[in-house]
């Protein structure tokens, strides 16, 4: 008997396509106009039903999200030159060896590196390779499967989901919002470390708990080669680190955009390329290559951005901000933001790609914030939250499934271990949530 496949993104966003054009038969036409106090008063109009236009949603996405695809394609191109030079390798694996006997200290570490990788560079589908890495490692120290499963993939799910400089889920969401890219760092990055000191305690305790239970072993010395053989990987590594530490500087002091940024990514793969020992077409080669590997996501963010654009040009989008605006109205904004946060959450079980929610849902929730009151910023990191939480249980996840294929862990074994503390995460996440309601946070 044949199982269906679950449908893909694409044909996900193709349906809700569908579905919104069907949405501009059925719903009254209607738009915001400035009124005579300056506040925006809300107007029936005309509909405009869609038929054939669903087929020019993807051109028209495109169009309206090109600085954003070009992004994520400069983006995913630079690191993946970085990748191929293998200095991120040779520092996770030289990290792994310097620990030594040290096996409480090289869970915590590791977890930390693998939560700013999430948070500062958006590190999730590069996990995966690791798990490989880190996963007999675990075993061969007297832990299990598992807690190489925590250290690595969940670990960078905790620094995604409370991102404060991750250019695929803040800078984006910021972006469509209309925040100065980076933003409301402060409050994100207490956050950051908050959740990831939880997580990190956390892990210990269970580890601490399960270690008599997994398989003992004796971890082999790690064979690493004299530090002047990896000169290059060096060289890389100080190019990333310089990045970093430009990218904050010339967010918060300069006010850098999306151009600046790109511009500075495009800088680094360039220099990690020629770092490496690569020749031009090399170069150019490993660039176009991340370009092509990461185009499934820009691809998702002009079919969804295609979504908003059949809603507008049906003239209903507006009718469905004033429901919502009526919905919410009486609730405050706490509610309000709960409901958003709700919203975000249950859309990640079925897209979890963050490109594609921020597509489809940011350009609703920011002008709907701006009618009940509640601050741009405390939707963003509502988004953020809601995520990437869900993410370590969601089953169409394609990085969580390869990453248990990887660590040999089954999928109903992992959901019933991780399905309590995810709902922790999320009930964690709805708390930190309320004091950028309740309580004045610089840049929120």
């Amino acid at each position: 008997m044949k199982t269906r496949a679950f449908p893909n993104t694409y044909i996900i966003l193709f349906g809700l396509i569908l579905l919104c054009a069907a949405v501009t038969w059925l719903l009254p036409g209607g738009q915001y106009v400035t009124g005579s106090d300056g506040n925006p008063v809300f107007v029936q109009t005309d509909s405009a039903p869609q038929t054939w236009q669903v087929f020019s949603a993807l051109y028209n996405g495109f169009v309206k999200q090109a600085g954003i695809i070009v992004f994520i394609l400069i983006v995913g191109g630079a690191f993946w030159i970085l990748n191929a030079t293998g200095a991120a390798d040779f520092g996770i694996r030289r990290f792994i060896s310097k620990a030594g006997r040290y096996d409480k200290a090289v869970l915590a570490l590791t977890a930390l590196l693998f939560s700013a990788g999430g948070a500062i560079f958006g590190m999730s589908e590069e996990t995966i390779p690791f798990v490989g890495l880190v996963v007999p490692l675990t075993i061969s120290m007297g832990y299990n499967a598992i807690v190489g499963l925590m250290i690595v993939y969940v670990a960078s799910n905790i620094g995604f989901s409370s991102a404060f400089l991750n250019p695929f889920t803040v800078g984006i969401a910021q972006e469509m919002s209309g925040l100065p890219m980076f933003s409301g760092m402060g409050y994100r990055i207490f956050c950051w470390v908050l959740l990831t000191g939880l997580f990190i305690a956390f892990t210990l305790i269970y580890a601490s708990r399960i270690k008599k239970e997994a398989p003992q072993g004796q971890a082999a010395p790690a064979q690493s080669a004299p530090d002047g053989s990896h000169a290059r990987h060096w060289i890389v590594l100080g190019i990333l680190a310089a990045s970093i530490v430009a990218l904050v500087v010339g967010t918060v002091a300069f006010h850098w955009y999306i151009a600046e940024i790109s511009a500075l990514f495009l800088a680094m793969g360039i220099l990690c390329g020629i770092a490496g020992g690569f020749s031009a077409n090399r170069i150019a080669n490993e660039f176009l290559a991340g370009a092509k590997d990461i185009f499934g996501a820009a691809m998702v963010v002009g079919l969804a951005s295609g979504i908003i654009i059949i809603l507008q040009d049906g003239h209903v989008l507006d009718t469905i901000l004033h429901s919502l605006q009526t919905a919410l109205a009486g609730s405050g904004r706490t509610a309000s933001l709960a409901m958003m946060y709700g919203v975000q959450t249950l859309i990640n079980l079925l897209i979890p790609s963050a490109t594609a929610k921020a597509a489809i849902t940011i350009p609703v929730m920011a002008p709907l914030s701006d009618m009940i009151g509640l601050s741009r910023q405390s939707m963003v990191l509502a988004f953020q939250f809601g995520d990437g939480f869900t993410n370590m249980v969601t089953p169409t996840s394609g990085v969580l499934i390869a990453a248990l294929a990887m660590a040999k862990v089954d999928y109903s074994d992992w959901a019933r271990r991780v399905w309590k503390p995810v709902l922790a995460l999320i009930a964690l996440g709805f708390l930190l949530l309320l004091p950028t309601v309740l309580f004045p946070i610089k840049g929120f």
